[in-house]
């Protein structure tokens, strides 16, 4: 597999110009780079005429709050914005396009014209942040990972959405990656049948850790953060991790030493093999020693079919539309594989549409609880775990 490990940049770029079938043969070659295709040329028809009310929190390290380009939909009003620090909280009206702003998000969702959040705050608020949107009847969007290391934040985040009967989605960029999407697009399609084996890499070299708000990512568990790569079982599948086994490893950077880290964690890499409720296995990482490496991939071997994230092996002759859905025009697909845009796209129209976005309660905590339980295992040598299951 070591010919497949490219640096991100030049993974980007070949996915923007070859199509996910260029490697594949016959008709399957011909169908997918149709299919690839259609990415640009689909036309957005809009759903409805009406403007969701939206606020956006955060504009930390990653700018996250104006990456999705909300302030580019044409069924989007931009309330208001907030940010704890003045200096970002002017950067994000500036790039929003708004010009009104809160101090925090305690008092923006006070805001009675407002009716839906985006929350781009720091992972470990992550939950408690959706919860207090929620809690004033607002749908929310949050960046990953859903919760923090916590299995009961997950239960608190589930009985606070089930409760308010409003949406809430996960912003999990992979699952609109050109490659997973297409991946779901083919299992959804039977292209797969079960799925035998997955894989999903998150490859993130970092030997000084990203600054972020009061130091969270300094020294994090590596699996606290797994949405990256579990997507490309979960999100690919709609099925579930039911056991895991992990095992950490120590690049012996000075964040993981011991005393170094408000979470006493020693491991900059972990590596877990799963079990899913298919039957099959699926190993899952999420590494930050191996030099030079930042790349986020997958790939899905099934009972039919197979898939490397580039190119699909299998019995089916007539793929299904793998394209992705189009975008209004002047909304840019942004970052991490042109996913931004499709995401935002994705919780505006659940809500104009009055459905279930592609990443709800129960996808987000299947992706995210089962990174805590994986970290767990690690802690005791790669001890087989159960995982829990929120439906």
């Amino acid at each position: 597999m070591s010919e497949n490990i490219i640096p991100r940049r030049d993974f980007l770029e070949r996915l923007s110009k070859v199509s996910l079938g260029a490697f594949a043969t016959g008709a399957i070659s011909s169908q997918m780079a149709q299919a690839r295709s259609k990415d640009n040329q689909k036309k957005w028809e809009p759903v409805s005429e009406r403007k969701v009310r939206i606020g956006i929190v955060g504009y930390g390290v990653c700018r996250f709050g104006a990456a999705f380009g909300f302030q580019d939909h044409p069924n989007v009003e931009i309330v208001a914005v907030s940010d704890l620090i003045p200096e970002r909280r002017r950067g994000l009206m500036k790039a929003c396009r708004c010009d009104k702003s809160y101090e925090s998000l305690e008092v923006l969702v006070k805001d009675p014209k407002i009716e839906a959040v985006f929350v781009t705050t720091d992972a470990p608020s992550h939950p408690r942040h959706c919860i207090e949107v929620l809690q004033h009847g607002k749908h929310v969007m949050t960046a990953v990972p859903a919760v923090f290391g916590s299995i009961e934040q997950a239960e608190q985040l589930l009985e606070t959405v089930k409760r308010t009967g409003l949406k809430y989605m996960m912003a999990e960029t992979s699952c609109y990656r050109p490659d997973c999407y297409g991946m779901r697009q083919i299992y959804n399609a039977g292209g797969f049948g079960r799925l035998i084996y997955s894989e999903g890499e998150y490859y993130h070299y970092r030997r000084t850790p990203i600054d972020s708000y009061k130091g969270w990512r300094i020294g994090m568990p590596p699996l606290w953060y797994p949405t990256h790569s579990t997507a490309y079982y979960v999100g690919v599948t709609g099925k579930r991790f039911t056991s895991v086994s992990c095992v950490g490893f120590n690049a012996d950077f000075d964040a993981y030493k011991p005393g170094a880290n408000r979470y006493d964690n020693r491991f900059t890499d972990e590596v877990a093999l799963f079990e899913t409720s298919e039957g099959g296995s699926s190993r899952m990482l999420m590494c930050k020693g191996i030099r030079d490496l930042t790349v986020e991939r997958g790939r899905v071997f099934g009972e039919r079919g197979w898939m490397d994230g580039t190119q699909y092996h299998g019995s089916m002759k007539e793929l299904p539309d793998i394209s992705r859905p189009p975008l209004p025009p002047g909304m840019p697909a942004g970052g991490h594989g042109g996913s931004h845009g499709p995401l935002a796209n994705e919780f505006i129209t659940s809500i104009l549409e009055d459905r279930q976005p592609l990443v709800n309660i129960y996808e987000a905590l299947a992706m995210t609880v089962p990174g805590v339980v994986a970290h767990q295992s690690a802690l005791k040598d790669g001890e087989t775990l159960k995982i829990p299951q929120f439906g």
